[in-house]
């Protein structure tokens, strides 16, 4: 039979994960519009300076801040798994932090 009529677990598997993380999204965007919640910003802010005054969480720059009401996400790349989670520590002691979610990759993981 083609490809049409099989079902594949891991597509259905992704897909749902992929729905799962676009929800929550439609749902910040609803609550507060394209500029984010009242607030999001200065959180951002907050962590921007509180990495930035641990240069051993991670390289100047190295980490991408946003905030999605309260909710702090870190993109990026690091040198090691000690540095990413001592950015997701430093990132939760900025007031206001509902959550920190850490998508920061580990440069030559796994290597």
């Amino acid at each position: 039979m083609g490809v049409v009529g099989t079902f594949n677990p891991f597509c259905a598997a992704a897909f749902a994960l992929v729905l799962a993380g676009a929800l929550p999204g439609c749902a910040v965007y609803e609550k507060c519009g394209w500029s984010g919640c009242p607030g999001d910003a200065e959180i951002s802010a907050d962590v921007r300076t509180l990495l930035n005054q641990h240069p051993g969480a991670a390289a100047p720059g190295a980490v991408s801040v946003q905030t999605l009401d309260g909710v702090v996400y870190l993109y990026g790349v690091v040198d090691t798994d000690l540095m990413r989670e001592q950015a997701e520590q430093i990132a939760l002691q900025a007031p206001h932090v509902k959550k920190v979610v850490n998508s920061l990759g580990v440069q030559n993981a796994g290597k």
